[in-house]
């Protein structure tokens, strides 16, 4: 899978592409770097090099470059006949520029074509900003989930579980 599309407002051209092994130290600082938000209620990092090559083991991650490099990645896998979509990580000094909307639709371009009927993402409660971008392509909340007893928290919270059916 390999194609490209403008996204920003200077319609600098990205390419889309699947991750290979290489891709591992840079996704790791890529992803870090995204969920650096999410810091006040996870210590540490979101991800390292051995849970991203665990990833890749069962899913795969498309990447999003541009001219100067890593702009954004996505984890897609297959999970029956519906897709599960996560790590949506865009460059901070990217965002706001189209390019996580981008990813969605390939990661669903992805699953369409695996012959998947719905996709389906988490969203941990504290980050309220992206449900209203998850409801606007299209997803919408059908639960919550605990978080699993091994992740320590800073704060409460729960997973809010969304979903968009392909028809």
């Amino acid at each position: 899978m390999k194609h490209q599309t403008k996204v920003s407002p200077r319609e600098e051209t990205v390419s889309i592409r699947s991750a290979v092994s290489g891709d591992i130290p840079a996704l790791v600082r890529l992803i870090n770097a995204a969920f650096i938000v999410e810091q006040f209620v996870f210590e540490g990092d979101r991800i390292n090099a051995e849970e991203t090559r665990a990833f890749m083991e069962t899913g795969k991650f498309l990447v999003a470059e541009d001219s100067a490099g890593f702009a954004g990645c996505v984890y897609a896998e297959v999970r029956q006949r519906r897709g599960y979509l996560g790590l949506l990580a865009v460059d901070p000094a990217r965002q706001g520029t189209g390019l996580g909307r981008t990813l969605v639709a390939a990661a669903e371009d992805y699953f369409r074509a695996a012959n998947c009927s719905a996709v389906d993402l988490r969203v941990i409660s504290q980050r309220t900003p992206l449900l209203p971008f998850y409801r606007h392509l299209g997803y919408v909340e059908i639960g919550t989930a605990l978080f699993s007893p091994s992740l320590e928290t800073k704060v409460p919270g729960h997973y809010i579980i969304m979903s968009k059916s392909f028809k």
